[in-house]
C-alpha cells in the first residue's frame, strides 16, 4: 500500500481527490489478460475503467471538480461539453449533488451515450445537441455560460479534473504488486494522460508511459511535434471518445516531458481490437476504450517479458455501430474489398464474372446494380470477401484481365456512407 505522507506534496491534491472519491467511484480491478499475455510473451493487465458506474473513468474528474466548487458557483448551474463520457460523469454528479446542469453534445453522438447521460442526470440535467465535433459543442457551451452565467466544467483542461483522473494511477500502483514497465493510456484531450503522468513521474518514474491516439485525430502527437497544442483542421469522429481537435494546454504541460512516446493506431485496428476483446475475452469496449490494447501490436518487441498495463477507458458503445465496426475491421485486415465493376448488359455477364474472376474461396458480399437499356455496359458496386488477404492480387489481376475493373473503392472516404 502506498503511504501518501512519504511522497512529495505535488501529489497532495491527488490523495485528497482519492479520499473524496472513495465512496463515489468504483475501485476498478487490475486483471491479467491471459490471452494477450500469451500472444506477446509479457504480463499484460487491464485496468478496467469500463466497469465504473458510468462505464468510463470520466466520473473521477467530473465528480472531483464539482465536489471542490464553492456552493455559490454550483447554485448558478454547471455546463459542460462532451462527446459522451464526460457528460455522463457530470450528469451523475449533478444528480448526486442535486445541482442543475446543461450538457452540450455533438449531433453525431451515439444514441447509447445520449440515453445514458439522460438516465444518470435525470431531472437535474438538460441536453443540448450542437455541432459536428466536440470542439463545436464546447464553443456553444462556453457561449451559453456567458449568456446564462453558468459555470463551465471542462472535460480535461482543468487541474481538479486532472487530479480526479489521477486517482486511477494511484490504484494501478497499489494493485500491480510489482513495478510497471509499460503503461498504455488512451489520449483524447489529455486529462487522463496528464493525471497518469502526474502520479507516475513521482512514484514510478521508470515506467514508460505510451499515449495512444487514433491516427485520424492525433492532437497530442501533433502538439509534441510542435512544442505546443495546435488545432487540427480536420479529424475523424469515429473514435468519438478521443476525437479532439486540440489537447488542453494544462494537459500538454503535464505530459510533454513525461510521456515516453505517442502511438497512433488506425481505425481499422481499433475495430479489429474491439471484436477480438469481445470474442475472446467477453470484454465490451467503445472505440476509445480499445486504443491502449490496439497499440500493443506496435510494441510487441519492446514489451516482451515486461509487466504491461493497458487502461480500458470506457465501454459506452452503441450496438448499432457494430456493423460499421465489423466492416472497418475486415477492410483493415484486407479481407473485404469494394470495386466499381463494368458489366456488359447481356444475359450471362454476372456468370462470366463469377467463373473467370473470383477465386475458389472468394465470396460476393455486396452487389448494387441497375440495368440501363440505353447502354451496352453498366457499372456495379461489388463487395468481395476473401478468406485470406493474399487472395487480393489474383482477384484484381483477373478483374483487369477480363475487362471488369473500373475503380477500387476501399480507400474512398465516402465508402462507409454507401455501406452503412
Amino acid at each position: 500500500m502506498i503511504k501518501e505522507e512519504t511522497y512529495p506534496s505535488v501529489l497532495d491534491n491527488v490523495y485528497q481527490a482519492a479520499r473524496r472519491l472513495k465512496n463515489v467511484v468504483v475501485r476498478t480491478p487490475l486483471v491479467i489478460n491471459n490471452n494477450l499475455s500469451g500472444i506477446y510473451g509479457a504480463k499484460i493487465s487491464f485496468k478496467r475503467e469500463d466497469l465504473q458506474q458510468v462505464r468510463s473513468y470520466k466520473i473521477r474528474g467530473a465528480y472531483n471538480k464539482m465536489a471542490v466548487m464553492p456552493s455559490e458557483d454550483l447554485a448558478k448551474g454547471v455546463v459542460c461539453a462532451s462527446a459522451g463520457n464526460h457528460a455522463q460523469g457530470v450528469a451523475f454528479a449533478c444528480n448526486t449533488m442535486k445541482v442543475k446542469g446543461t450538457i452540450f453534445m455533438p449531433l453525431p453522438t451515439p444514441g447509447q451515450k445520449l440515453e445514458q447521460v439522460k438516465m444518470f442526470g435525470g431531472d437535474y440535467i438538460d441536453v443540448v445537441l450542437f455541432g459536428d465535433t466536440f470542439d463545436e459543442a464546447k464553443d456553444a457551451a462556453l457561449e451559453f455560460c456567458c449568456d446564462k452565467q453558468g459555470i463551465f466544467i471542462h472535460p480535461f483542461d482543468d487541474q481538479d479534473i486532472i487530479d480526479g483522473q489521477a486517482t486511477a494511477a494511484l490504484e494501478i500502483l497499489e494493485q500491480s504488486g510489482e513495478p510497471v514497465d509499460y503503461l498504455f493510456v488512451p489520449v483524447g484531450g489529455g486529462g487522463l494522460a496528464a493525471g497518469i503522468c502526474t502520479v507516475f513521474r513521482e512514484l514510478s518514474p521508470q515506467t514508460k508511459i505510451i499515449g495512444v491516439e487514433p491516427s485520424a485525430a492525433a492532437s497530442m502527437k501533433k502538439a509534441l511535434e510542435n512544442g505546443k497544442p495546435v488545432l487540427l483542421e480536420k479529424i475523424s469522429r469515429f473514435v468519438d471518445g478521443a476525437a479532439v481537435q486540440k489537447v488542453g494546454n494544462l494537459n500538454f504541460e503535464h505530459c510533454k516531458n513525461v510521456l515516453h512516446e505517442m502511438a497512433v493506431v488506425d481505425e481499422g485496428l481499433v475495430c479489429e481490437t474491439i471484436l477480438s476483446l469481445y470474442n475472446k475475452d467477453a470484454v465490451v469496449v467503445e472505440p476509445a476504450g480499445a486504443l491502449s490494447v490496439a497499440a500493443l501490436k506496435k510494441y510487441q518487441d519492446q514489451i516482451k517479458g515486461k509487466n504491461v498495463v493497458c487502461i480500458i477507458s470506457g465501454s459506452n458503445n452503441d450496438i448499432t455501430r457494430m456493423e460499421e465496426i465489423k466492416e472497418k475491421a475486415l477492410l483493415y485486415a484486407g479481407l473485404k474489398h469494394y470495386f466499381l465493376v463494368r458489366f456488359a448488359q447481356r444475359p450471362g455477364a454476372l456468370k462470366n464474372f463469377v467463373l473467370n474472376v473470383l477465386g475458389p474461396n472468394d465470396d460476393i458480399t455486396f452487389f448494387e446494380y441497375t440495368q440501363k437499356n440505353s447502354k451496352e455496359k453498366g457499372i456495379a458496386v461489388v463487395g468481395i470477401g476473401l478468406k485470406q488477404s493474399e487472395d487480393f492480387t489474383p482477384l484484381l489481376n483477373n478483374m483487369k484481365k477480363y475487362d471488369f475493373f473500373v475503380n477500387y473503392l476501399n480507400n474512398d472516404p465516402s465508402l462507409m456512407n454507401l455501406l452503412i
